[in-house]
């Protein structure tokens, strides 16, 4: 029962030996194992290509094409892996359902929130109108959603409200098994903690089975009963999820724990696990972690190490680690835990020179035409004012919709404000329009943004040297000390010259948003816009680019206008931070002192949105001394 809790009810879903080929041979998930119980939590955690989702789609036998799971995988007595696709359908929504990451994509947009539950109820309630109907208003209460939500479509719900939705769907049969995956990635701060804390009563409420798979290591600690790690396909450690918080086991754990930046200090070096994750088919005879692990010795690469015990004799739980030096590395991963705790460092004192930017009371109204062709008025922005020095990192902190992107957006020219005034270094680029031709060339090498998807803001058709090279063309090779190479940029971010005659699909996410960066910096300008640039990325890819910035900003004295809804985020990139909702700044001041003693109220929800490691769970009473999770949220 290799990382598996000992207790003495029978497994829901017992998996063993999992594999996952391509048709040609090619390992992509190699030999996972684990048990899961009625009323269980597990946690999947991992950077991307550490096999989690390929996990989730072999055992909802999802899988593209020419690929294949070998193993066994058997659901309440039924061997998934060996009945027909006939045979499974009927087990699809009914026992076994599945919520994505991005609600939107799962969504048709061309049917009503009514319509998406109705195809997801059993046969007998969706041929009876009246009942249908009633039961889709009970799905939507279910999931904190008001009846009228019924006949709206996909694009006119919010991204929480969306996943709401995608949730109520997938439970639409009440399943006894429910696979999440990044469910909440793309939502902010207490859109996160409202969907989790959703889920965990449903879960909690209906004894369910969950598998949540995520890269934030935060979220998995609150919502997990037991956490298990993944890498290159691979295993590397299966604990409780309060035990491993307290007490990980392998390297690549620590590694990830560490990478995450923390909510309640500043701390002066952002960790990370250089390198990336190796393809699975590559490390199959050998620590998958190896190449990347400070603490290698030649015991390391000998062989593919063991999913082995390494709990204290007599524990009640069982931890489990594929570290050959688990035993001798103990002192030293605690260590590192202890001083991941301990360390207050202070923030920089920077000198700061005259505003860059000035805005003063910024307004913008849309104007669209509703359903009914009315005309319908959305205020996204109402006299917000703010300055920026030179040298100076702004935070822009809310959730989605308080209006941070059309804030910068009208900063771009992207949008022109309704009413207010924009100033940078002496240009009024309140109205783009207005500028002349110089002038707008002018302003372009003095403000540049990073977007939040690396892997839409590069064109796919281009290598990364035509890509640079318009950039550095377009500002004036070398404008202003700016480099005036690809090389140059290349070497700037920290990227291999050999990148120059790569296209953006042969690179990772990370190294596409260090290529991003690259291009903003073409011009050298002297504000940089960054909208959410860490969000969809890995938790040690995260601190890498958040370390690049930091650099950029010491070396080259750039001021920040940082959109986030991470509050992590926020402490260790700004030195102030407006908190903006509904489009009005609600509290503005020194990061710290606004993270650390809020004022507002939606300020200090968002504060006490972050998540944190759930309580201890309590001992039930058990024959054989096992321990029932507590499935008290």
């Amino acid at each position: 029962m290799t990382g598996i809790q000992r207790q003495s009810a029978a497994p829901l879903l017992s998996v063993r030996d999992l594999r996952v080929k391509t048709r040609q041979g090619r390992i992509l998930l190699n030999s996972t194992s684990f048990d899961l119980r009625a009323g269980e939590v597990l946690g999947i955690v991992g950077e991307s290509g550490s096999g989690k989702t390929m996990t989730a789609r072999a055992l909802a036998r999802a899988l593209a094409d020419g690929v294949s799971a070998e193993g066994e995988v058997v659901f309440d007595g039924t061997s998934l892996l060996d009945i027909s696709e006939r045979e499974l359908r009927p087990l699809r929504g009914s026992r076994i359902a599945m919520v994505l990451q991005d609600p939107f994509t799962a969504l048709n947009p061309l049917q009503t929130v009514r319509e998406h539950l109705r195809e997801s109820l059993g046969p007998a309630v969706r041929r009876n109108k009246a009942e249908a109907r009633t039961e889709v208003a009970r799905r939507l209460a279910e999931v904190g959603l008001a009846a009228e939500v019924a006949d709206r479509y996909p694009f006119q719900l919010s991204g929480g409200m969306r996943q709401r939705v995608a949730i109520a769907t997938a439970l639409a049969q009440d399943p006894a098994f429910l696979i999440a995956d990044e469910p909440t990635t793309a939502l902010d701060a207490t859109t996160q903690a409202q969907v989790l804390e959703l889920l965990r009563t449903l879960q909690c409420d209906r004894g369910m089975a969950l598998i949540l798979i995520t890269h934030d290591l935060r979220v998995a600690f609150s919502v997990c009963d037991r956490i298990m790690v993944m890498y290159a396909g691979t295993v590397l450690e299966h604990a409780p999820a309060e035990q491993m918080a307290r007490r990980p086991r392998h390297p690549y754990s620590l590694g990830l724990m560490l990478a995450e930046p923390p909510v309640n200090r500043y701390q002066e070096r952002l960790a990370s696990v250089p390198g990336n994750v190796p393809p699975a088919h590559s490390v199959t005879q050998t620590c998958a972690f190896a190449d990347r692990c400070q603490w290698r010795r030649d015991a390391c690469t000998s062989g593919p190490p063991l999913l082995a015990e390494v709990s204290a004799p007599g524990a009640v739980v069982e931890h489990h680690s594929a570290c050959v030096r688990a035993a001798d590395l103990s002192d030293e991963l605690d260590a590192a835990i202890r001083s991941r705790s301990t360390t207050a460092d202070e923030p920089p004192v920077r000198g700061l020179g005259a505003p860059l930017l000035q805005v003063r009371a910024l307004s913008k109204t849309f104007r669209t035409a509703s359903l009914t062709g009315r005309r319908k008025e959305n205020v996204a922005l109402a006299d917000v004012t703010f300055e920026i020095a030179e040298g100076e990192s702004l935070g822009l902190l809310g959730e989605t919709g308080s209006g941070k992107t059309t804030t910068a957006r009208c900063v771009l020219g992207l949008s022109t404000p309704t009413s207010g005034a924009i100033e940078l270094d002496g240009f009024d680029i309140s109205d783009y329009r207005r500028l002349s031709r110089e002038q707008r060339a002018r302003v372009r090498r003095l403000v540049q943004v990073v977007f939040q998807d690396p892997y839409a803001s590069l064109n796919p058709s281009m290598t990364i040297e035509t890509a640079l090279g318009e950039a550095i063309t377009a500002g004036g090779a070398g404008v202003h000390g700016a480099p005036g190479t690809v090389a140059e940029l290349l070497d700037l971010v920290g990227l291999p010259q050999i990148h120059a005659r790569r296209r953006p699909s042969a690179l990772s996410g990370g190294e596409r948003q260090r290529v991003a960066i690259a291009r903003a910096l073409a011009v050298r300008p002297k504000l940089l816009i960054c909208d959410e640039p860490v969000a969809a990325l890995d938790v040690s890819v995260q601190a890498q680019i958040l370390e690049l910035l930091r650099d950029i900003r010491t070396r080259y004295g750039t001021s920040m206008l940082f959109i986030t809804h991470d509050l992590s985020v926020v402490r260790q990139m700004t030195d102030r931070t407006l908190v903006l909702k509904d489009g009005t700044i609600v509290e503005a001041g020194d990061t710290a002192q606004l993270l650390d003693a809020p004022r507002h109220p939606y300020t200090k929800s968002l504060v006490a949105s972050v998540p944190g490691p759930r309580a201890a769970t309590v001992d039930t009473t058990s024959g054989d001394g096992s321990r029932e999770p507590s499935r008290k949220p």
